[in-house]
């Protein structure tokens, strides 16, 4: 049975969507799927140049989705396109919308449909999955030294209305993150099972 399946995990910082990731993985695998977890940036250069470039408030929002937009070309037909025709479940920690999000909400200048233009050469998942979080939350969960450019109050606060709006426009599954980890992840391993549902349908 062909069981290819490509989910994204997305939400603002601290939000759990890697925790969630690995929690997911572990589940589907105890359900006998074979499944492929990744995450954005990539371990490619490109990605680990990111990496360096998300502390760096001097680098302008557009030379980060452009950046963000190569590295997650070479993700997508390096890794994730050869596990999907694998059959694997493929499991990414963010991609895609955290560009459109992150990205726009940083410049009036860079709107969604620029985003689009310059991801589109890479698939799209079948499944996206938003982890809501309240900002201050997020931010109580990290520490200061760890804290990124975008890990501002009032940034989270814009990235979250704009996760929220995407969901709705696009009918992305959300999850309220702020309850305990069993509840989130319960709920996400059942929005997953009802997709493998619809799909045994067709």
């Amino acid at each position: 049975m062909h069981n290819s399946l490509f989910i994204a995990l997305e939400g603002g910082d601290a939000a759990g969507t890697t925790t969630h990731s690995h929690l997911l993985k572990g589940f589907l695998e105890s359900k006998g799927f074979k499944v492929f977890l990744t995450h954005e940036p990539s371990n490619s250069k490109i990605g680990v140049l990111i990496r360096d470039f998300l502390k760096n408030k001097e680098i302008p929002p557009t030379t980060d989705a452009l950046l963000f937009a190569a590295d997650r070309d070479l993700h997508y037909r390096n890794e994730i396109k050869k596990k999907l025709d694998e059959g694997y479940v493929v499991i990414s920690d963010r991609y895609i919308e955290s560009s459109i999000v992150y990205q726009s909400a940083q410049s009036d200048d860079i709107t969604v449909d620029w985003i689009k233009k310059i991801n589109k050469f890479v698939g799209l998942p079948d499944l996206t999955i938003v982890l809501d979080i309240d900002p201050e939350i997020a931010l109580a969960r990290k520490e200061t030294e760890e804290l990124e450019k975008f890990e501002v109050s009032s940034f989270l606060d814009k990235v979250r209305n704009l996760y929220l709006l995407r969901a709705k426009e696009e009918n992305y599954h959300i999850v309220n993150s702020d309850d305990i980890i069993e509840i989130v992840q319960e709920n996400i391993q059942k929005i997953v099972l009802d997709k493998f549902k619809n799909l045994s349908k067709l």
